[in-house]
């Protein structure tokens, strides 16, 4: 029987929100208006990049990718959401959900090394600025950018060959997408190596870089407090403030839904915590960035001058 119930599972029931009847319109076109707002963010900030001169530094190429990466992200997770909330449930293959989850693992695992790289691009620039443009020209930049993207894509693609060897007997995900753990729940399968692995490669990813940028940004501030003028703390302070900020908000809700122990916690309270990390997250990125770079503001003002002038010729 066991081994009847492992071959006809090929499609898992995803369970979503439960009760939402009475405000699932609302839910729905309140997420729908924050998966837009993020799409336009994080686009808008990869095109001003792509078609800046004023935005060829380093930072903002390491910026750009991190766009494209919470993009990525985003899309992979919130239409399939939208969906689910709609029809109060949804259906999904689970070659579907293998991919969704390991498009999920990749887009993290980029993300948190870009995020390292961004540091220590802030590193040189403020401890060592007399060799920042020696050290990092474009080419180590894009150089980095490619190793974190495909460091992510291969990384990932580990986890999912061991994923992919499991077998499932049950078809019910309490979830809004096929995350590791629910994932893992529907496995009759030992699934002792797939946690093995995680614990060996997957955690570290998000540890080691994690200390990395505390160290880095540790460094920055003792080289902040040496300069001697308010004026020139406040500069230095401002180029890395918004850095600062995305990192707190991506490790903080990052830590608390996998690495905190999640024992006594709801399925409601996972839910929120990856609402938080899927959702209002990327949203928070393009809007940071966008409202504290004054480059940034500067390039999107004169982008928009050149449209007008260009409809109204």
């Amino acid at each position: 029987m066991l081994e009847i119930n492992q071959t006809i599972t090929t499609t898992l029931i995803l369970l979503g929100f439960e009760n939402l009847q009475s405000c699932k319109m609302f839910v729905f076109i309140f997420f729908l208006i924050i998966y837009v707002m993020t799409l336009i963010g994080n686009l808008l900030i990869v095109v001003l990049v792509l078609t800046s001169h004023h935005l060829s530094a380093p930072m903002y190429v390491f910026l750009s990718n991190l766009s494209l990466s919470e993009t990525l992200f985003t899309t992979n997770i919130v239409p399939n959401m939208l969906w689910v909330i709609w029809a109060e449930g949804g259906a999904m293959s689970i070659t579907g959900c293998i991919v969704q989850f390991y498009f999920f693992g990749a887009s993290t695992t980029i993300e948190s090394f870009l995020l390292t790289v961004m540091s220590y691009d802030r590193y040189l620039a403020i401890c060592n600025p007399l060799r920042y443009t020696s050290i990092m020209n474009l080419r180590l930049c894009h150089k980095m950018v490619s190793c974190c993207w495909v460091s992510g894509l291969t990384l990932m693609a580990i986890t999912i060959i061991l994923v992919c060897r499991l077998q499932f007997c049950l078809n019910v995900i309490d979830h809004f997408f096929c995350d590791l753990g629910p994932l893992l729940t529907l496995s009759c399968s030992d699934t002792f190596i797939v946690e093995m692995e995680i614990f060996v490669v997957s955690i570290p990813l998000v540890i080691f870089p994690f200390v990395f940028i505390v160290v880095t940004y540790v460094c920055i501030f003792l080289s902040i407090l040496r300069i001697s003028s308010t004026t020139g703390r406040k500069k230095a302070f401002s180029t890395c403030s918004s850095h600062m900020t995305v990192v707190g908000l991506y490790y903080g809700t990052l830590m608390a839904l996998y690495i905190a122990p999640s024992k006594g916690r709801s399925f409601r309270g996972n839910k929120i915590l990856s609402l938080l990390y899927t959702v209002v997250t990327p949203l928070c990125n393009p809007i940071i960035y966008s409202l504290r770079n004054k480059e940034i503001k500067i390039t999107f003002r004169t982008q928009i001058q050149k449209l007008i002038k260009s409809l109204n010729n």
